[in-house]
């Protein structure tokens, strides 16, 4: 066989095992028992071993969001502005599956000062969620983020799902 032939062949079966495996990526975006993987346009890029939420039944469990700005990927400047850009990164994925910030049944917020911090992220709380009613929150004071981030909130949202 010529290496031109040769070339070939290995191409197609290059091009055979990126179709694969990018079908298998497809099927893996939800689980056996119906759990869907999450990553909506928008959104942040995740940069490990983790997903951004994922949808199970009527439930979305939204991971850990910081002040990362979605257009560029970074950490955003000011304190409260990470804060908020944090809350919006949560409320993009929870829309994403048709619930809104007051379909959150529980909200875990952490923070690197719980004096510095807490008067923001109720700050930021109320400019989003109005006037209540608020999700139950638990904060808790964390000695490290990643990043040497200053915030993260993570949510579980209730939407019923479509039949």
């Amino acid at each position: 066989m010529s290496n031109t032939g040769l070339f070939l062949r290995a191409a197609a079966v290059g091009a055979a095992v990126t179709a694969n495996v990018l079908t298998a990526a497809a099927e893996q975006a939800t689980s056996p028992n119906g759990v869907k993987t999450l990553s909506p346009d928008g959104a942040i890029k995740t940069t490990g071993t983790w997903s951004l939420g994922t949808r199970a039944g009527d439930f979305v469990f939204v991971a850990g969001m910081r002040g990362i700005d979605p257009k560029t990927n970074t950490l955003v400047a000011g304190d409260e502005a990470r804060i908020r850009q944090a809350f919006l990164n949560m409320k993009l994925i929870a829309e994403s599956e048709g619930a809104g910030l007051r379909d959150a049944v529980r909200i875990v917020v952490y923070v690197t000062d719980m004096f510095r911090f807490r008067p923001l992220v109720n700050k930021v709380q109320e400019e989003l969620w109005g006037q209540g009613p608020y999700p139950p929150r638990t904060i808790v004071e964390v000695d490290r983020l990643n990043q040497d981030d200053i915030f993260e909130v993570e949510g579980t949202f209730y939407a019923p799902a479509k039949k």
